[in-house]
């Protein structure tokens, strides 16, 4: 069975603990603060790794996105919250990953930015991925459909499928994603434009790297 990636949003209160188990994840700190691997983390910052952590909130609790690939099932998690009940987990989103590209692996977490009315011309990207709204809004056009998207609102690209994304008109829009690709890729762009005279068009999207690591391929 292909490889599963997870998007789960943990709600912890005041100096809550949540003890995860090793996996590939990256933990984005959407609201508040939290301590992982004696680094603490505020408002957009992001912690990424595969070994068994812990999180603890500080003293105003934090909430967070935590994005993890895993060898089981869709939906699938082993985090143990502190015995007080402390600490929300809720599955955002999970995804089968039947586009994994073959051979060694990347993790690359990074924030998207687009300005107001601002596009991302038909594309893919050489892996797939899941990403989360975080500000703004945008139209993601697929398979011939169009979704769109508000804060919190999350979607799956498998990499190889053309995607268009629109943001809105205003503001402007930004989205927190993790994306598998392969290892050769560290340092490098994923994106490439279906239609040629696309690819000489200037890009509006803003990026900065939140993680970009390689990891062990799941068993």
């Amino acid at each position: 069975m292909p490889p599963v990636l997870s998007l789960f949003e943990d709600i912890l209160s005041n100096a809550a603990t949540l003890a995860l188990p090793p996996s590939p994840r990256m933990i984005f700190v959407v609201h508040g603060a939290v301590t992982i691997a004696e680094r603490t983390l505020n408002d957009g910052e992001a912690w990424h790794g595969e070994s068994a952590v812990t999180l603890e909130a500080g003293s105003g609790g934090a909430a967070c996105w935590r994005f993890e690939l895993t060898a089981g099932s869709a939906g699938e998690t082993t985090a143990t919250p502190s015995v007080a009940s402390s600490v929300a987990s809720r599955e955002k989103l999970s995804a089968r990953l039947d586009t994994l590209p073959p051979g060694e692996l990347l993790l690359r977490g990074d924030s998207v930015g687009f300005p107001p009315g601002g596009c991302a011309y038909l594309h893919r990207h050489q892996g797939p991925g899941i990403r989360c709204l975080i500000e703004g809004g945008i139209r993601i056009d697929t398979h011939g459909r169009s979704t769109s998207f508000g804060p919190g609102g999350a979607w799956y690209e498998t990499g190889p499928d053309a995607v268009f994304a629109q943001a809105a008109a205003d503001p402007s829009s930004r989205f927190i994603r993790m994306m598998i690709l392969p290892r050769a890729l560290i340092g490098k762009s994923s994106i490439q434009y279906v239609n040629e005279e696309d690819k000489a068009k200037p890009r509006v999207q803003q990026y900065k790297i939140l993680a970009d690591a390689p990891i062990a391929r799941p068993a």
